[in-house]
């Protein structure tokens, strides 16, 4: 197994072969430098079979969607993110091969809902989860200290004392950590408990990234920012949500909320279908279309997506267009199937 690490900086992309099969996956690949890893793949000869964002990141623009563009990978990200171009979403123990490497995906929310970690061989890929002497923030972007306490001391922790942690960044120049000496040298984790964790975590008082709004919506919408005027966080921090069985309720009793899904139709279609009545109006178009919802800008709207991520982006333009009563469908069609409502496919 070949692993190098390609960026040489804060944000840390993973090169992961077989070399014996020349197949090759990149690790949380950063935007601008994917001429960089192009050529690196054709100088060791490897075909880039996958591309794995372990995470929504808040801090650079992820490669992976360009990349599969360019060269016909699957991009993998967790069962919950919010991108719509993601090819393969995966939940915790799934596995995906790359030549004959197997890797093994762990479910850790608590930096983000769909944060992940990759076990590969003798190495743990620990994205923004767990961090050399630290852990990744849990204050924004759906962030849970609990969860991520939870997702770190059960599923990481209780690997072996020799795995190698290989996280997605680090800010004090370290290169090499394992699992044993996380367990007795982080300083967020060591001798913690549950409750002292999340008030040390809620502690911090840290500043927002400093791309994080010109980085974090154009992630979880795969959209460039110039398709797209994004709301401001503090108009996403304003979009009411209401629960899925909320929405049931509301569905059930006139008059009924206009429901408006903004994924896209290969989505709207797909597995997890969609709220019965529902109205497909793809996020990119959402602004542009929204002449057509004149009749409703008194009504009720409840705007949906896979996870309540880039719906809440849609109802904050919604509500910035004049339209009085705009709610987010929290958790999305995640939530609504895992509460097991009524979906239509057709």
């Amino acid at each position: 197994m070949l692993v190098r690490e390609l960026n040489r900086g804060k944000c840390k992309t993973y090169l992961l072969a077989c070399e014996r099969d020349r197949a090759a996956a990149l690790i949380d690949p950063v935007r601008d430098h994917i001429a960089r890893y192009l050529a690196m793949l054709s100088y060791l000869q490897l075909k880039l079979e996958a591309v794995i964002d372990t995470h929504t990141h808040a801090d650079h623009r992820t490669a992976c969607f360009e990349l599969g563009d360019l060269t016909g990978a699957t991009v993998v990200m967790d069962r919950n993110a919010p991108a719509p171009r993601v090819d393969l979403h995966v939940s915790d123990g799934d596995t995906l091969a790359v030549g004959s490497l197997t890797l093994r995906f762990l479910s850790t929310p608590g930096h983000t809902p769909d944060s992940m970690c990759i076990l590969a061989g003798n190495s743990v890929f620990t994205g923004d989860t767990l961090l050399i002497r630290g852990t990744g923030r849990a204050d924004f972007a759906g962030g849970d200290p609990a969860s991520q306490y939870d997702s770190i001391i059960g599923k990481l922790f209780a690997l072996p004392e020799d795995t190698v942690v290989l996280p997605s960044h680090d800010y004090r120049g370290n290169s090499a950590s394992t699992i044993g000496e996380e367990r007795r040298m982080n300083p967020r984790l060591a001798g913690q408990t549950r409750e002292g964790y999340v008030a040390l975590m809620q502690s911090l008082q840290l500043p927002l990234p400093d791309r994080i709004q010109e980085v974090l919506q154009p992630n979880q919408s795969a959209l460039d920012d110039d398709a797209l005027n994004f709301p401001s966080l503090a108009q996403l921090n304003e979009v009411r949500q209401i629960p899925p069985l909320e929405l049931h309720r509301m569905l059930a009793h006139p008059p009924v909320p206009l429901v408006i899904d903004v994924r896209e139709e290969s989505e709207f279609r797909g597995n997890l279908g969609h709220v019965p009545g529902s109205r497909l109006i793809p996020l990119r178009t959402l602004a542009g279309r929204s002449v057509e919802l004149g009749p409703d800008r008194e009504s009720r709207i409840v705007v949906v997506c896979r996870s309540g991520v880039r719906s809440s982006t849609g109802a904050a333009i919604l509500t910035s267009l004049g339209f009085e009563d705009v709610s987010n469908l929290k958790g999305g069609m995640l939530a609504w199937h895992d509460a097991q409502l009524p979906v239509q496919h057709s």
